[in-house]
């Protein structure tokens, strides 16, 4: 009788295994510490859509774009050196109003709207923005480092 009850657990436990977790083998506490990773290596962020804004088609003086758009580059700078901002960069054509895009490193919409409040081509209206809680990788500002290395040109 004792090894069919045997089998019995061995037979009832064995799938239990295959919802485990196993630990990471190159798992780096040091550095996920640092980046503020959670146990699966994510972490809290706001993605931001920028989209046409209201003004766009009304601002038309050429200097006055000009320097609303060297404003949003500059925030831009100024947000990642500052390591609120992650990843920026802006879409290609689409049947969408879709001009860009933020993933900000902060755990909260309102602190991203504020930041988002800092760029001078939002505020004028030529983008709006519409901003939604994101879980990604906590790693995702490493690149940072590196992008910096592979441009040839600053702006």
């Amino acid at each position: 009788m004792k090894p069919v009850v045997f089998l019995l657990l061995a037979a009832f436990f064995s799938p239990l295994r295959s919802w485990s977790q196993d630990l990471n083998p190159n798992y780096d506490a040091a550095l996920a510490a640092s980046v503020g990773a959670d146990d699966y290596g994510m972490k809290n962020y706001v993605l931001v859509i920028l989209k046409t804004g209201p003004k766009d088609s009304v601002i038309t003086d050429k200097a006055h774009r000009s320097e609303l758009f060297r404003g949003h580059m500059d925030n831009i700078k100024k947000l990642a050196d500052e390591n609120k901002l992650v990843v920026a960069g802006p879409f290609g054509r689409n049947d969408h109003t879709f001009r860009g895009l933020f993933i900000f490193n902060v755990s909260t919409v309102e602190e991203a709207r504020q930041l988002c409040n800092t760029d001078p081509a939002v505020s004028a209206g030529i983008f709006t923005v519409e901003l939604v809680p994101w879980y990604g990788s906590a790693a995702l500002g490493e690149y940072l480092p590196a992008s910096k290395k592979v441009a040839k040109y600053r702006f």
